[in-house]
């Protein structure tokens, strides 16, 4: 077997590949990555990231956003978050963004993968999963940067806030607010909790 025909045996449909991954199949890998490209097996998504496209009837679906920034990160350490789920809280917000930020810890910056741009923060503490908690401090944290009045979304966000279990409001400031998110949710924290 060729290590092209090997190289294709390998691609699945949907999968985004770095260019490191697709060398482990390839003893030429600059020439095999040309060839597919021209053939339609792979589609390039960024700098040195290739995806296999996926065909579907309606045409060739993109790469799950999920699995670009894995494979551009080359970890799966990270959190998604769209500011478009602020909205969810019941504060006010009603805007719809195009961007979502990427809290990881090895990248920062704008980034464009598969024609969608992703802000990439980076944090020394990632969660896996994003709590209602975590989302509040999230939107505390950005609350200069939405087009809603502040003056009006943070009475709200602050009264949501009481409404949360304190515990794990506590843990989701720990362990991912930033200095505003703590001085901000400070009034809601009762001093024992905060200092867990």
């Amino acid at each position: 077997m060729s290590a092209l025909a090997d190289l294709k045996k390998h691609l699945r449909p949907g999968q985004v590949y770095r260019r490191r991954d697709l060398a482990r199949w390839s003893n030429a890998v600059d020439r095999h990555v040309r060839l597919l490209l021209d053939e339609g097996r792979l589609e390039k998504v960024g700098a040195g990231l290739y995806m296999a496209p996926r065909r579907t009837r309606f045409g060739l679906a993109p790469a799950s956003p999920e699995k670009l920034v894995e494979s551009f990160l080359g970890d799966d350490r990270f959190l998604m978050v769209s500011p478009n789920a602020y909205n969810s809280l019941g504060l006010g917000t009603t805007q719809l963004y195009n961007e979502p930020v990427v809290y990881n810890r090895k990248r920062h910056g704008r980034f464009t993968l598969d024609g969608r741009r992703f802000d990439f923060r980076m944090r020394t503490s990632v969660p896996a999963v994003l709590t209602e908690e975590l989302l509040l401090v999230d939107l505390l944290h950005n609350l200069e940067h939405l087009p809603e009045r502040k003056a009006e979304v943070l009475p709200r966000a602050l009264a949501r806030a009481r409404e949360m279990d304190e515990k794990r409001l506590a843990k989701a400031v720990k362990d991912f607010g930033s200095a505003r998110a703590r001085r901000l949710l400070e009034p809601v924290l009762s001093a024992d909790v905060s200092r867990a």
